[in-house]
Protein backbone atom coordinates (compact mmCIF):
# COMPACT_ATOMS: atom_id res chain seq x y z
CA UNK A 1 0.00 0.00 0.00
CA UNK A 2 1.28 3.76 -0.90
CA UNK A 3 2.30 5.75 1.70
CA UNK A 4 1.64 8.86 -1.11
CA UNK A 5 -1.80 10.38 0.00
CA UNK A 6 -4.57 9.65 -3.00
CA UNK A 7 -4.53 12.45 -5.65
CA UNK A 8 -1.13 13.74 -4.73
CA UNK A 9 2.37 13.53 -6.80
CA UNK A 10 5.03 11.75 -4.92
CA UNK A 11 7.77 14.43 -3.26
CA UNK A 12 10.56 13.83 -5.56
CA UNK A 13 14.17 14.17 -4.59
CA UNK A 14 16.25 16.77 -5.17
CA UNK A 15 18.78 15.04 -7.95
CA UNK A 16 15.16 14.31 -9.51
CA UNK A 17 14.04 18.43 -9.64
CA UNK A 18 17.68 19.41 -10.84
CA UNK A 19 17.43 16.74 -13.44
CA UNK A 20 14.04 18.27 -14.44
CA UNK A 21 15.20 21.86 -14.30
CA UNK A 22 18.05 20.42 -16.93
CA UNK A 23 16.95 18.34 -18.93
CA UNK A 24 18.30 21.04 -21.96
CA UNK A 25 21.72 20.82 -21.43
CA UNK A 26 23.22 24.37 -20.79
CA UNK A 27 25.92 25.54 -23.21
CA UNK A 28 28.53 27.39 -21.01
CA UNK A 29 28.73 27.69 -17.18
CA UNK A 30 26.80 31.19 -16.93
CA UNK A 31 23.87 29.56 -18.50
CA UNK A 32 24.29 26.68 -15.86
CA UNK A 33 24.51 29.48 -13.51
CA UNK A 34 21.54 30.84 -14.65
CA UNK A 35 19.65 27.98 -14.64
CA UNK A 36 20.43 26.95 -11.26
CA UNK A 37 19.85 30.35 -10.00
CA UNK A 38 16.17 30.05 -11.33
CA UNK A 39 15.95 26.70 -9.70
CA UNK A 40 16.93 28.67 -6.29
CA UNK A 41 14.16 31.40 -7.05
CA UNK A 42 11.25 28.62 -7.48
CA UNK A 43 12.90 27.19 -4.54
CA UNK A 44 13.66 23.81 -6.12
CA UNK A 45 17.18 24.94 -4.39
CA UNK A 46 17.52 26.41 -0.77
CA UNK A 47 20.61 29.10 0.03
CA UNK A 48 23.12 26.84 0.99
CA UNK A 49 22.55 24.24 -1.66
CA UNK A 50 23.17 26.91 -4.45
CA UNK A 51 26.10 28.62 -2.43
CA UNK A 52 27.83 24.72 -2.36
CA UNK A 53 27.24 24.34 -5.86
CA UNK A 54 28.54 27.80 -6.75
CA UNK A 55 31.27 27.43 -4.54
CA UNK A 56 32.58 23.87 -6.50
CA UNK A 57 31.88 25.60 -9.96
CA UNK A 58 34.08 28.65 -8.63
CA UNK A 59 37.05 26.49 -7.59
CA UNK A 60 38.08 25.47 -10.71
CA UNK A 61 38.51 29.23 -11.61
CA UNK A 62 40.43 29.67 -8.68
CA UNK A 63 44.49 29.31 -8.09
CA UNK A 64 46.36 29.04 -5.32
CA UNK A 65 47.35 32.45 -5.13
CA UNK A 66 43.97 34.00 -4.68
CA UNK A 67 43.19 32.02 -1.45
CA UNK A 68 46.81 31.51 0.31
CA UNK A 69 47.91 33.19 3.38
CA UNK A 70 50.67 35.59 2.00
CA UNK A 71 54.28 35.56 3.09
CA UNK A 72 53.90 38.23 5.91
CA UNK A 73 51.42 36.54 7.75
CA UNK A 74 52.40 32.56 7.99
CA UNK A 75 53.23 31.17 10.98
CA UNK A 76 56.36 29.53 11.05
CA UNK A 77 58.88 27.83 13.71
CA UNK A 78 62.64 28.26 13.35
CA UNK A 79 64.36 24.71 13.54
CA UNK A 80 66.90 26.38 16.09
CA UNK A 81 63.98 27.41 18.66
CA UNK A 82 64.28 25.74 21.84
CA UNK A 83 60.75 24.46 22.64
CA UNK A 84 60.65 26.77 24.83
CA UNK A 85 60.46 29.47 22.65
CA UNK A 86 58.07 28.58 20.74
CA UNK A 87 55.55 26.56 22.27
CA UNK A 88 54.12 30.51 23.41
CA UNK A 89 53.59 31.00 19.59
CA UNK A 90 51.37 27.39 19.19
CA UNK A 91 49.49 28.21 21.88
CA UNK A 92 48.61 31.62 20.96
CA UNK A 93 47.63 30.89 17.27
CA UNK A 94 46.31 27.63 18.35
CA UNK A 95 47.32 25.98 14.84
CA UNK A 96 47.42 22.30 13.88
CA UNK A 97 50.26 22.48 11.52
CA UNK A 98 53.38 25.34 11.02
CA UNK A 99 55.86 24.70 8.47
CA UNK A 100 59.58 24.70 9.58
CA UNK A 101 62.00 27.02 8.64
CA UNK A 102 65.93 26.67 8.70
CA UNK A 103 66.59 30.85 9.51
CA UNK A 104 65.07 31.92 6.23
CA UNK A 105 61.26 31.53 5.24
CA UNK A 106 62.38 30.67 1.72
CA UNK A 107 64.42 27.67 3.55
CA UNK A 108 61.20 25.77 4.82
CA UNK A 109 62.52 22.30 5.99
CA UNK A 110 58.92 20.34 7.31
CA UNK A 111 55.87 20.60 8.33
CA UNK A 112 55.13 19.90 12.29
CA UNK A 113 51.87 18.67 13.70
CA UNK A 114 51.00 20.60 16.67
CA UNK A 115 50.11 16.84 18.29
CA UNK A 116 54.09 15.38 17.31
CA UNK A 117 55.00 18.37 20.19
CA UNK A 118 53.95 16.11 23.00
CA UNK A 119 56.73 13.77 22.18
CA UNK A 120 59.42 16.90 23.13
CA UNK A 121 58.01 16.33 26.61
CA UNK A 122 58.78 12.65 26.72
CA UNK A 123 61.93 11.56 29.12
CA UNK A 124 63.81 11.39 25.94
CA UNK A 125 62.87 13.86 23.51
CA UNK A 126 63.56 13.44 19.96
CA UNK A 127 64.81 16.19 17.98
CA UNK A 128 62.67 18.38 16.24
CA UNK A 129 64.02 17.41 13.04
CA UNK A 130 62.76 13.89 13.89
CA UNK A 131 59.50 15.04 13.79
CA UNK A 132 59.13 16.92 10.52
CA UNK A 133 56.59 15.44 7.72
CA UNK A 134 57.75 16.81 4.40
CA UNK A 135 56.55 20.22 2.69
CA UNK A 136 54.37 19.85 -0.46
CA UNK A 137 55.37 22.96 -2.63
CA UNK A 138 53.06 24.20 -5.07
CA UNK A 139 53.10 26.84 -7.53
CA UNK A 140 50.69 30.15 -7.57
CA UNK A 141 49.18 29.17 -10.37
CA UNK A 142 47.79 25.45 -8.87
CA UNK A 143 44.47 25.48 -9.40
CA UNK A 144 42.13 24.71 -6.62
CA UNK A 145 39.86 21.87 -8.06
CA UNK A 146 43.54 20.19 -8.78
CA UNK A 147 45.17 20.86 -5.22
CA UNK A 148 41.75 19.53 -3.34
CA UNK A 149 42.25 16.38 -5.57
CA UNK A 150 46.03 16.46 -4.95
CA UNK A 151 45.22 17.07 -0.66
CA UNK A 152 43.03 14.46 -0.81
CA UNK A 153 45.23 11.50 -2.54
CA UNK A 154 48.44 12.85 -0.71
CA UNK A 155 46.89 13.20 2.64
CA UNK A 156 48.28 16.72 3.04
CA UNK A 157 46.60 19.38 4.51
CA UNK A 158 49.29 22.06 4.14
CA UNK A 159 51.11 23.57 1.37
CA UNK A 160 53.66 25.71 0.75
CA UNK A 161 53.28 28.22 -2.22
CA UNK A 162 56.08 29.71 -4.16
CA UNK A 163 56.36 31.92 -7.32
CA UNK A 164 57.93 31.62 -10.72
CA UNK A 165 61.48 32.06 -8.69
CA UNK A 166 60.91 29.42 -6.13
CA UNK A 167 60.40 32.12 -3.21
CA UNK A 168 58.19 31.44 -1.01
CA UNK A 169 54.61 33.06 -1.37
CA UNK A 170 52.32 32.06 1.15
CA UNK A 171 50.76 28.60 2.48
CA UNK A 172 47.41 27.36 1.66
CA UNK A 173 45.57 24.28 3.82
CA UNK A 174 43.01 22.18 2.60
CA UNK A 175 40.78 24.06 4.92
CA UNK A 176 40.85 27.15 2.82
CA UNK A 177 39.79 25.44 -0.09
CA UNK A 178 36.80 24.14 1.32
CA UNK A 179 35.52 27.27 2.47
CA UNK A 180 35.40 28.09 -0.57
CA UNK A 181 32.68 25.55 -0.97
CA UNK A 182 30.97 25.72 1.85
CA UNK A 183 31.60 29.19 3.47
CA UNK A 184 33.95 29.50 6.19
CA UNK A 185 34.52 26.87 8.75
CA UNK A 186 35.49 28.36 12.52
CA UNK A 187 35.85 26.33 15.79
CA UNK A 188 36.48 27.21 19.05
CA UNK A 189 39.65 28.05 18.76
CA UNK A 190 39.68 30.73 16.41
CA UNK A 191 39.25 34.57 17.64
CA UNK A 192 36.59 36.89 16.13
CA UNK A 193 37.74 38.53 13.94
CA UNK A 194 37.91 42.59 13.24
CA UNK A 195 35.20 43.66 11.05
CA UNK A 196 37.54 46.31 9.47
CA UNK A 197 40.25 43.80 8.91
CA UNK A 198 42.36 44.65 5.76
CA UNK A 199 45.30 42.27 4.85
CA UNK A 200 48.04 42.85 2.24
CA UNK A 201 47.10 40.51 -0.51
CA UNK A 202 50.06 40.84 -2.79
CA UNK A 203 50.29 42.84 -6.31
CA UNK A 204 47.57 42.28 -8.67
CA UNK A 205 47.86 43.31 -12.85
CA UNK A 206 47.06 47.05 -11.70
CA UNK A 207 48.00 47.37 -8.45
CA UNK A 208 48.43 46.22 -4.58
CA UNK A 209 45.93 44.19 -3.68
CA UNK A 210 43.21 43.71 -0.42
CA UNK A 211 41.08 41.28 1.68
CA UNK A 212 38.95 42.22 2.91
CA UNK A 213 35.54 41.19 4.97
CA UNK A 214 32.38 42.53 3.27
CA UNK A 215 30.67 43.70 6.20
CA UNK A 216 34.14 46.11 6.54
CA UNK A 217 32.27 49.12 7.66
CA UNK A 218 33.26 52.21 4.93
CA UNK A 219 34.23 54.71 7.21
CA UNK A 220 36.78 51.93 8.22
CA UNK A 221 38.09 51.46 4.57
CA UNK A 222 38.09 55.33 4.19
CA UNK A 223 40.44 55.31 7.33
CA UNK A 224 43.10 53.14 6.45
CA UNK A 225 43.40 54.45 2.88
CA UNK A 226 42.45 57.99 2.79
CA UNK A 227 39.97 57.44 0.81
CA UNK A 228 36.51 58.56 0.49
CA UNK A 229 33.84 56.14 -0.72
CA UNK A 230 30.11 57.18 -1.29
CA UNK A 231 27.86 56.24 1.40
CA UNK A 232 25.04 56.11 -0.61
CA UNK A 233 23.12 55.73 2.97
CA UNK A 234 24.80 52.76 3.70
CA UNK A 235 27.45 51.31 6.36
CA UNK A 236 29.60 48.29 5.06
CA UNK A 237 31.46 47.88 1.80
CA UNK A 238 29.71 44.65 0.74
CA UNK A 239 26.32 46.70 1.06
CA UNK A 240 28.04 49.39 -1.46
CA UNK A 241 28.56 47.00 -3.69
CA UNK A 242 24.47 45.37 -3.34
CA UNK A 243 23.70 49.10 -4.24
CA UNK A 244 25.96 49.19 -7.51
CA UNK A 245 24.71 45.94 -8.73
CA UNK A 246 21.56 45.87 -7.79
CA UNK A 247 21.45 42.83 -6.56
CA UNK A 248 22.91 40.18 -4.38
CA UNK A 249 26.80 40.28 -5.15
CA UNK A 250 28.06 37.00 -6.36
CA UNK A 251 31.35 35.32 -6.77
CA UNK A 252 33.37 36.56 -9.34
CA UNK A 253 31.44 39.68 -9.76
CA UNK A 254 33.76 43.30 -9.98
CA UNK A 255 32.74 47.13 -9.53
CA UNK A 256 35.13 49.47 -9.66
CA UNK A 257 34.51 52.30 -6.83
CA UNK A 258 36.44 55.56 -6.62
CA UNK A 259 40.09 53.94 -7.46
CA UNK A 260 39.47 50.70 -6.28
CA UNK A 261 37.98 47.59 -7.95
CA UNK A 262 36.26 45.29 -5.71
CA UNK A 263 35.90 41.33 -6.66
CA UNK A 264 34.04 39.34 -5.07
CA UNK A 265 35.55 36.04 -3.24
CA UNK A 266 32.85 34.19 -1.36
CA UNK A 267 29.57 34.83 -1.05
CA UNK A 268 25.97 32.83 -0.90
CA UNK A 269 22.80 33.48 -2.00
CA UNK A 270 22.12 35.78 0.41
CA UNK A 271 24.90 38.51 0.77
CA UNK A 272 29.01 38.92 0.08
CA UNK A 273 31.04 37.44 2.56
CA UNK A 274 34.94 38.16 1.08
CA UNK A 275 36.21 40.16 -0.58
CA UNK A 276 39.21 41.52 -3.09
CA UNK A 277 40.59 45.43 -3.26
CA UNK A 278 42.74 46.24 -5.88
CA UNK A 279 44.04 50.27 -6.10
CA UNK A 280 44.12 50.69 -9.38
CA UNK A 281 46.38 53.17 -10.91
CA UNK A 282 45.25 56.48 -12.00
CA UNK A 283 45.23 56.15 -15.85
CA UNK A 284 42.69 53.04 -15.31
CA UNK A 285 40.36 54.25 -12.48
CA UNK A 286 40.00 57.53 -14.84
CA UNK A 287 38.72 55.53 -17.52
CA UNK A 288 36.35 53.30 -16.23
CA UNK A 289 34.91 57.03 -14.54
CA UNK A 290 35.03 57.88 -18.05
CA UNK A 291 33.48 54.62 -18.67
CA UNK A 292 30.58 55.04 -15.98
CA UNK A 293 30.07 58.50 -16.99
CA UNK A 294 29.36 57.49 -20.63
CA UNK A 295 26.42 54.87 -19.55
Amino acid sequence: MSDTPSGSEPRRSLLERLSTLLLRAPDDREQLLSLLRGAHERELLDDDALSMIEGVLQVAELCAADIMVPRARMDVIDIAQAPTQFLPQVIRTARSRFPVIDGDLDNVLGTLHAKSLLRLFAPEPPPLRALLRPAVFIPESKRLNVLLREFRATRSHLAIVVDEYGSVAGLVTIEDVLEQIVGEIRDEFDAEPAADAITPAGEGHDGPRYRLRADTEIAAFDRHFGTHLPEEGLDTIGGLLTARLGRVPRRGDAVIIEGFRFEVLRADARQAHLLLAERLSTAIADAAAAVDAGR
